[in-house]
């Protein structure tokens, strides 16, 4: 879906430089992908499709929040989940140290291009998924990071899943969706496993919390 025409950030060269240098950043993630017969890298990939997503769900989207989703995962690659404990505590360390790194990357790449303190901070505060779910971007930033999970990653997990893993990961996301992203998730096609696995999420009590989902 193309952008809000309306849309016009503070300084549209330095908003246009920072997705740059975001993209330039996750282009070098050595993991690929195939998509339409093209090979791209894997956070690259990533990262247009949560724009994607953010701008299908609010096309009046801040700069800040656009500039969050094309940098959610940057670099993701350098701190792999085998460099942590396989364990649930370990799951959760991984997860808050990618946070504060993604974070910390964010902000000496927007000072580079010359953005305040208070626009580093909101982003980066974006990164941290601080103030959910009262923070109603936050709230969309969840809810796309959420259908980028079911329209592009679901099917392939569940192929290679135990299905109780999956139904509760689908769960859990389902759990921290709006009713407007919930209506979008209900709206993709889905392939037969995946169905069942949500049908199974939406209809059956959560599953044992030891789960990494």
């Amino acid at each position: 879906m193309p952008a809000n025409e309306a849309f016009q950030p503070r300084d549209p060269q330095k908003f246009e430089d920072a997705l740059r240098r975001f993209d330039e950043e996750n282009s070098l993630d050595p993991n690929r992908e195939t998509v339409h017969g093209e090979t791209v890298p894997r956070e690259l990939l990533y990262a247009r499709r949560l724009t994607d997503w953010i701008l299908r769900l609010a096309p009046e989207a801040s700069e800040e929040l656009r500039l969050a989703a094309r940098c959610q995962h940057i670099r993701r690659w350098e701190s792999p989940r085998s460099d942590y404990p396989m364990t649930r505590a370990g799951y959760l360390k991984w997860r808050a140290d990618l946070k504060k790194f993604h974070a910390q990357k964010t902000g000496e790449i927007l000072r580079e291009y010359g953005y305040d303190e208070p626009t580093i901070l909101r982003v980066q505060d974006l990164n941290l998924k601080k103030n959910f779910p009262a923070d109603p971007e936050a709230r969309i930033l969840e809810d796309a990071l959420c259908l980028l999970f079911l329209e592009f990653q679901l099917a392939d997990l569940a192929s290679r899943s135990e299905e109780d893993k999956m139904v509760n990961a689908v769960r859990k996301s389902w759990e921290k969706m709006t009713e407007a992203g919930r209506a979008a998730a209900l709206k993709l096609d889905f392939g037969e496993q995946a169905k069942r696995i949500i049908q199974l999420a939406l209809a059956s009590p959560a599953n044992s919390p030891t789960s990494e989902s």
